[in-house]
């Protein structure tokens, strides 16, 4: 693979980053930026990420409109925030239904509009702009956005039943309905906007991932939903490509990373292809950002750790049979170990003496071949496909009998939202954790605290309106105070990295919200903790610590740090952990 190199490519206009949280995009995005910036083109970087960092990147307050950034004369930099936009969106929707409706109607239309969803909604609602205004396309050679829209999000912005006046009250089913009421003034600037992202001679679409099988799959996934509609022009970026090794972690990371890349998707075997070395450094001020695709430095962070010791996770499970906890999910983002992670609380509990049953939804474990069928654990298993679709025909089947073509059209595109995954998987997990009354429930995946309150809020509802909102089986009613109350533990899962910190954060927020509280955090796959001599992964290791004491601040103390390890799981593995 060759090294991606911006000035050396034939690029479009607009160029859209897009992947998984975590494998840098917008250090990508911002390294290129400065490439071209460096050639003496003018162009405008624009960030729509919840989670995105420019301000430390670049050093400089940034805001809505652009500001131009000092060294860097032909380079302009704006920083939209899409929670923001979202906030002020559903207030504009919702507004024109105060003192009309009763209050618990507009908590159901509150939560309806508080999920991924409108936050990309709005988000495109801001960047549309920057897309369909020609002084924009007149003042700058090269437009770049830090974060692609969704093939689910484009879709849904073509439905005319998108445009109607709040669908979601004629509609079956907990859902992200209703994103876009009060649009309607900017149909022709979305209509234009997603026009110029189809256009091959205007817009690139860049997907990042990491030599790593999980990022892989979801790039390929992103890359077909968007080919799906259109969006063909795409090139693939793969970060933090490991080029040598020498001690006995950097030979494993260095192995580890070439399977995944011996097992690239199909899809993904047609894109060009090309690479990003792993770097050592954070990518922090303009220096690293430019160097970021021309050379590393191996320079060691003088910072120090904050914690005199770190709890190990025999400490969490400690706390969790002081405490009799019952259910206990482990949460965070995809690829950050959820599933080892609770396989191994699930093996320290049994150790003690206790009845658990641990169910996952990752469909490459293989914890049945690991656990000791005399471990006093019993396991299932969550098929997420089968689930989702059982939710969406049931749905379905309910709205053709009241619907118009075009409004099923509508909820089609709806189902295929990740909240309604989410709810579909999450009325599979009920029925698991009614088993909570006799022995320990141990989950590898949680709700959202999104989820959680549409699900309640929906119940809410249809006391208020006499009228099937798609049935809602006794267990989730039951499992929603369960999950409240003090038998219920919710672990976070992270990397010590920047995105997935800030979007662990997101999460517990989101929990907060549905009246879940969270207590120990998991800091996973640590090279701080492998103790690596390899001089590269030295560097990058110490550039963890800043992680490792945020989370520690964060958590008050309440966190396990667990090392870097290959995939090969085993018993003694999961017990050494």
């Amino acid at each position: 693979m060759k090294i991606f190199n911006p000035s050396a490519i034939t690029l479009t206009k607009y160029l859209f980053y897009t992947g998984k949280g975590g494998v840098g995009k917008t250090s990508v995005a911002c390294s290129t930026a400065i490439t071209l910036a460096d050639k003496g083109k003018k162009v405008l970087l624009i960030s729509t990420d919840p989670a995105s960092n420019l301000q430390d990147v670049f050093c400089t307050k940034l805001n809505n409109k652009g500001v131009e950034i000092k060294d860097v004369p032909n380079l302009i930099v704006a920083n939209l925030d899409p929670i923001e936009a979202a906030a002020e969106y559903r207030e504009s929707v919702i507004a024109l239904y105060r003192g009309k409706l009763p209050d618990s109607v507009i908590s159901n239309m509150e939560e309806q509009l508080s999920g991924s969803c409108t936050v990309e909604i709005a988000a495109f609602n801001e960047f549309s702009n920057f897309i369909t205004d020609e002084k924009f396309q007149n003042d700058f050679d090269y437009i770049i956005f830090d974060t692609a829209p969704t093939g689910h999000t484009l879709r849904m912005l073509q439905l005319p039943s998108a445009w109607s006046n709040f669908i979601s009250e004629s509609t079956q089913g907990a859902s992200c309905l209703g994103q876009l009421s009060g649009l309607e003034s900017k149909k022709e600037i979305y209509k234009k906007a997603v026009a110029t992202l189809s256009d091959k001679n205007l817009t690139t679409l860049i997907l990042v991932s990491r030599p790593e099988t999980s990022p892989l799959k979801e790039a390929n996934r992103a890359s077909k939903e968007l080919s799906d509609i259109g969006v063909n022009n795409q090139i693939l970026v793969i970060n933090g490509v490991l080029t040598s090794h020498d001690d006995e972690i950097s030979e494993n990371l260095y192995q580890k990373q070439q399977k995944a890349l011996g097992i690239v998707p199909e899809g993904l075997k047609a894109i060009k292809t090309y690479m990003v070395p792993l770097r050592a450094y954070n990518i922090m001020g303009l220096d690293n950002i430019r160097n970021l695709l021309i050379k590393d430095s191996e320079t060691i962070s003088k910072e120090k750790i904050n914690a005199n010791i770190f709890p190990s996770l025999k400490a969490i499970i400690e706390d969790l049979d002081k405490t009799n906890k019952k259910v206990i999910f482990t949460m965070g983002k995809g690829g950050v170990g959820k599933t080892t992670i609770a396989a191994a609380i699930a093996m320290g509990l049994a150790e003690k003496g206790k009845k658990v049953h641990l169910t996952t939804t990752d469909p490459a474990a293989h914890l049945k071949f690991v656990i000791d069928e005399n471990s006093g654990i019993t396991m299932s298993h969550i098929y997420e496909k089968k689930e989702l679709k059982k939710y969406q025909e049931e749905v379905l089947t309910k709205a053709c009998e009241t619907m118009n073509d075009e409004d099923i059209a509508y909820v089609e595109e709806d189902l295929r939202s990740p909240c309604t995954q989410e709810i579909a998987v999450f009325r599979a997990f009920s029925q698991i954790v009614e088993k909570a009354d006799e022995q320990i429930v141990v989950i590898d995946t949680a709700p959202t605290g999104h989820t959680l309150l549409l699900l309640d809020s929906t119940q809410s509802y249809h006391k208020e309106v006499k009228r099937t909102q798609g049935n809602i089986p006794d267990s989730v009613k039951k499992l929603l105070p369960r999950l409240r109350s003090d038998e219920t533990e919710v672990i976070i899962v992270t990397l010590a990295e920047t995105t997935p910190v800030y979007e662990a954060m997101r999460l517990e927020e989101d929990l907060k919200r549905a009246n879940i509280p969270t207590k120990w955090w998991v800091i996973n796959s640590s090279l701080y903790k492998t103790g690596t001599t390899n001089k590269l992964l030295s560097a990058k290791a110490s550039n963890e610590i800043q992680w490792i004491n945020k989370v520690d601040e964060h958590s008050n103390g309440n966190f396990a740090v667990i090392a870097w390890h290959t995939d090969d799981v085993a018993s003694e593995k999961l017990k050494n952990l």
